[in-house]
C-alpha cells in the first residue's frame, strides 16, 4: 500500500495562509517536517510531508483540536486530475485501494463560490461512488465501526482529492461545517456565533450541566441580543451590557436586564456563571479584558471573539493565546482555553475559557 504523502486543509476561503502556518508549526513541534502549497481564496491547503514519515503518522500525532484555523483535514496522495466523464469510478477505486479501510464515505467542497456549486454534483456522484466501492470491498459495509474515514473533495468534476481521517481525531461534520437554523425569533443573525461555539466546545451530553436553566450570564457589546437570545433560550438570566438599544421582545422575557454601560469598564457586582463578548475591539484589549475577568474571578465560563487585523493574523492569534495562559499561570489558576475560526465567524476567532475550581 502507497502511504499517502500529504495532509488537504480544508478552512475559511482567504484563511489559507493562517491555516498553512499553524498546521507547519505544530507538525514542527511534533517532529513532522515538510511544507504547504496554497492558492489565496481556494478554501484549502495542501502539506507535503516530509519522508520518511508519513502523511498518516502526522494526521495520528497531531491533535485536531488543537488547531484553530483547520476546519476539516485528511491524509491523501496526489490529486487525481482530468478524471475521464465517461469512467471517474475506476481511478478513484483504484486510488481508494492504497488507503486505509473505511466504512463511511464522505463527499466535500470547498466552502466558495464554486465549491457550494458542486455540491450538488457531489451527492450524485457519491450515490455512484459508495455503492462500487462496497461491491469490491474497499469500503466496509454500513454500521461497522472503523478507524477512519474516507474523504472526496471534489474540485471540478474532472479534479478530485481522495483521503483519509481518523474518526477521533477530525471533524465530524462533512467540511468540518456544523449546520444550524437560523431562528427566526432571535433579533440578528449573530445568534448562530455562540451557539455553534457551544455545539464545537462543548459536549452535547454536558449542556444539561455547563447551560443550565437559571445560571446567571453577562453578555458584553450585547445590542441588539443576538448572543443574549441563547442565553435567555437556555433559562439564563442576563445582564446585557451595551450603549446600543436591545431588541424589545427580547426585554419583555423578563429575564434580561439592560446595562447602557461600555463593556469594558463594566464589572459585575458578584460573579456570575458565563461571560460572553462579541465587541468589535482590537484583539489585544479584548484579551486584556478577558484576563482581568478571569484573574477577579467573575465568571467561571467566556465564551469570546477574537477580531483579527489584516495582517499578521496568525501571529496575533498566538500573541493573545499565549498572554492569556502566561497570565493566568502566574496566578495559579487552572484553565481549560481552546479556540476556533467557526463556520459563522468571519474575520475574527471565537475562544472558549473554562477556570477549573
Amino acid at each position: 500500500m502507497t502511504q499517502p504523502d500529504s495532509l488537504l486543509l480544508l478552512c475559511r476561503a482567504g484563511f489559507e495562509g493562517e491555516c498553512a502556518a499553524e498546521l507547519t508549526e505544530l507538525a514542527a513541534a511534533s517532529g513532522f517536517y515538510g511544507y504547504p502549497t496554497l492558492e489565496r481564496n481556494a478554501g484549502f491547503v495542501v502539506f507535503h510531508v516530509q519522508a520518511p514519515a508519513t502523511a498518516l503518522q502526522l494526521i495520528e500525532t497531531v491533535r485536531f483540536r488543537r488547531l484553530i484555523f483547520t476546519r476539516q483535514w485528511f491524509a491523501c496522495g496526489a490529486m487525481l486530475e482530468g478524471l475521464d466523464p465517461r469512467d471517474r469510478l475506476t481511478p478513484v477505486a483504484e486510488r481508494a485501494a492504497e488507503l486505509p479501510k473505511c466504512t463511511e464515505l464522505v463527499i466535500e467542497t470547498a466552502d466558495t463560490t464554486a465549491g457550494r456549486e458542486l455540491q450538488g454534483f457531489g451527492r450524485k456522484f457519491a450515490s455512484a461512488v459508495a455503492p462500487k466501492l462496497r461491491q469490491t470491498d474497499l469500503l466496509g459495509k454500513r454500521g461497522q465501526k472503523a478507524d477512519w474515514r474516507l474523504h472526496l473533495l471534489v474540485l471540478s468534476g474532472r479534479d478530485m482529492w481522495l483521503g483519509v481521517a481518523p474518526v477521533r481525531n477530525s471533524a465530524p461534520d462533512p467540511g468540518g461545517i456544523i449546520r444550524l437554523k437560523f431562528p427566526v425569533a432571535a433579533p440578528s443573525r449573530s445568534t448562530l456565533k455562540l451557539e455553534e461555539a457551544w455545539h464545537w466546545f462543548i459536549h452535547k451530553g454536558q449542556w444539561e450541566q455547563r447551560l443550565a436553566p437559571g445560571m446567571r450570564a453577562v453578555d458584553l457589546g450585547a445590542a441588539p441580543g443576538g448572543w443574549t437570545w441563547q442565553l435567555v433560550q437556555r433559562g439564563m438570566f442576563v445582564t446585557s451590557v451595551d450603549n446600543g438599544p436591545m431588541n424589545p421582545d427580547l426585554m419583555e422575557t423578563g429575564q434580561v436586564e439592560h446595562l447602557r454601560e461600555d463593556a469594558f469598564v463594566y464589572q459585575p457586582s458578584k460573579p456570575v456563571d458565563w461571560m460572553v463578548c462579541d465587541v468589535v475591539e482590537k484583539p489585544a484589549r479584548t484579551t486584556a479584558m478577558v484576563i482581568e475577568w478571569a484573574l477577579n474571578g467573575w465568571a467561571r465560563d467566556m465564551i469570546f471573539n477574537l477580531k483579527l487585523p489584516m495582517k499578521q493574523r496568525y501571529a496575533e492569534t498566538r500573541t493573545c493565546l499565549e498572554r492569556i495562559e502566561e497570565a493566568l499561570g502566574d496566578a495559579g489558576l487552572r484553565w481549560r482555553l481552546q479556540a476556533k475560526q467557526l463556520y459563522h465567524d468571519r474575520e475574527e476567532i471565537t475562544c472558549w475559557l473554562s477556570l477549573e475550581r
